[in-house]
């Protein structure tokens, strides 16, 4: 599997089980579905429930991973450690949302939904649901006594609890929560090809849009990539998609779509700022410091330029997924330094909100909604979200002492330690979902070596961690919190957002590439205007203003 793979389950994944009941697929043996009180233990955090009692929850969840849920080591030490059992209903994932329609529909619920993600639960799911009383209100749980884990991160972070609270107060879902060293990423960034700039004597990066322009035209002119021939495209992406919010940025916007600012909510589209940026954008294009591909390639088009040393600025997660270089010389090709402009004075960047909703849900079937949720926390503490993604100690790692006398954790024999994903499918649902967890770096004693000497090669995820420390962490602000909007605010607003989105992004690329003059911008502020815009912003202020007053 390849690396850029890995990361993206890593991203979502610290997972834990989660299943459900129903006509879904691959079901096991199902519960009761029956109301029933169970003793809850207090006095440690396992076994959730006092000895001599049973429970039996239903877990709905995508089916991702390399094995059944049921035969996976993590789950099945997990129901010794809880006291819980657990059935499984998982299909494919291609078919989830499908499926979970399906049991709300038909009333064939499971008790717990889990991993699902804002995609498949949909925010209007929840309301919806939530008000029928279908899906089971979860605020109530959230206390030092029942969840401390979760407890203790909404009181760090009070975002948290307002970005997961519906409009009619209530917490039908659970997050994940990253706070890992580029949680923080918009996007992936952009990266300059380092030995480009080895070959120009660069030793500061650029600053302020005029100085990117000089370093881009520096690119096209002297042949940076040393071959003699007029090869090198200064700056590329796909249809500049990753580009785009890096480049805005400069201009004082951190979205091409709705922003706050001073509690005041804009379209950033019918922006002067949005215009500034068109125009540099397009002068660039005129210049052939844009590539003239870059609405039309392929990924797989751009990897192809990166790996001929053909680009001097480009997006990519790391910058050797589209150079093809290892890790190493990767560490060579700096992240792009935020710029300033007339426009914005001080740079600013997009920050993500590090929630992900979507990813447990309680339904009104569940025998025992108390101990679900002290079945979940767990995974919201350091321990638990590495505990369900790299198993319990003898499937995947065990301790083993070093010659310092230390334990630490190594790979067990038979382990593919080049293949440490598919390992991890095998014992493990934290493969690839959107899961109920803290996602945190790996890093001291829960890093897996392939032997108890060898020490862990963490250089290139260290300099990325100190990459975005420097040029993101101080400066990065969300454009827009994650929030609710009510049933009636997204009716008014779900047709218009299709249209402006269509109508923006095709706009965009005739200005940037000058198939369509900026002298018609009036034009396109009025045909946006006549979408219905103002409204439209006046529902995400009305929306916002209630989120801060939570």
């Amino acid at each position: 599997m390849g690396l850029k793979k890995k990361l993206l389950g890593m991203a979502g994944v610290a997972l834990c089980s989660t299943l459900v009941l129903g006509a879904c697929g691959n079901s096991s043996d199902e519960g009761t579905g029956e109301k029933k009180e169970v003793a809850i233990n207090h006095d440690s955090q396992f076994p959730i429930i006092k000895e001599g009692e049973e429970l039996t929850l239903n877990i709905m969840a995508p089916g991702v991973g390399m094995a059944e849920w049921e035969d996976m080591p993590t789950l099945q030490d997990y129901q010794e450690k809880t006291g819980i059992k657990l059935t499984y209903t998982t299909p494919p994932s291609a078919d989830f949302s499908t499926k979970l329609n399906l049991a709300f529909a038909s009333g064939d619920l499971p008790d717990i939904v889990y991993g699902a993600g804002s995609q498949a639960l949909t925010a209007s799911m929840e309301i919806d649901y939530g008000s029928q009383g279908i899906l089971l209100p979860l605020e109530e749980y959230i206390t030092p006594e029942i969840m401390p884990n979760l407890y203790a991160l909404t009181q760090e972070d009070p975002s948290i609890l307002k970005s997961i609270t519906t409009p009619d107060g209530h917490i039908y879902s659970l997050p994940m929560i990253s706070r890992n060293a580029t949680s923080i990423w918009w996007q992936g960034p952009m990266w300059y090809n380092g030995t480009w700039l080895d070959n120009l004597g660069v030793s500061e990066l650029p600053k302020t849009t005029e100085e990117l322009q000089e370093l881009l035209t520096r690119f096209k002119d002297e042949d940076p990539n040393g071959n003699g021939q007029a090869d090198e495209i200064p700056l590329t992406d796909v249809d500049m998609n990753s580009t785009r919010v890096w480049l805005m940025a400069a201009f004082g916007l951190r979205t091409r779509g709705i922003q706050v600012d001073d509690d005041v909510v804009s379209y950033t589209p019918t922006s002067e700022n949005y215009k500034a940026f068109l125009e540099y954008m397009n002068t660039l294009y005129d210049e052939g410091l844009l590539d003239k591909e870059v609405y039309g390639q392929s990924d797989e088009q751009k990897k192809a330029k990166g790996e001929n040393n053909q680009l001097g600025l480009f997006a990519d997660y790391f910058s050797f997924f589209t150079t093809g270089r290892s890790e190493a010389e990767a560490m060579n090709d700096p992240m792009f330094q935020p710029l300033t402009s007339e426009w914005a004075p001080e740079a600013k960047i997009p920050g993500s909100p590090r929630i992900s909703r979507g990813t447990f849900a309680l339904t009104n079937v569940n025998p025992s909604p108390e101990a679900s949720m002290r079945w979940v926390d767990y995974f919201y503490s350091e321990e638990g979200t590495k505990y369900i993604e790299q198993g319990p100690e003898g499937v995947l790692w065990e301790y083993q002492e070093n010659a310092d006398g230390e334990k630490v954790r190594v790979y067990v024999d038979g382990i593919d330690t080049d293949n440490t994903e598919d390992e991890r499918g095998k014992i493990t649902p934290a493969y690839g979902l959107t899961t109920p967890n803290i996602v945190i770096d790996t890093t001291g004693e829960y890093h897996i070596r392939k032997t108890a000497d060898e020490e862990p090669d963490t250089r290139f995820s260290d300099w990325v961690a100190q990459e975005t420390a420097e040029k993101m962490e101080d400066i990065a602000e969300v454009p827009f919190p994650l929030l609710y909007l009510t049933i009636e605010e997204n009716d008014k607003v779900a047709a218009t957002a299709t249209d402006l989105t269509t109508y923006v992004e095709q706009m965009e690329a005739k200005f940037i590439t000058g198939v369509e003059p900026l002298d018609n911008w009036d034009d396109y502020v009025k045909t946006i205007e006549a979408m219905g815009i103002d409204e439209y912003v006046e529902v995400y202020q009305t929306a916002y203003d209630r989120w801060k007053a939570n």
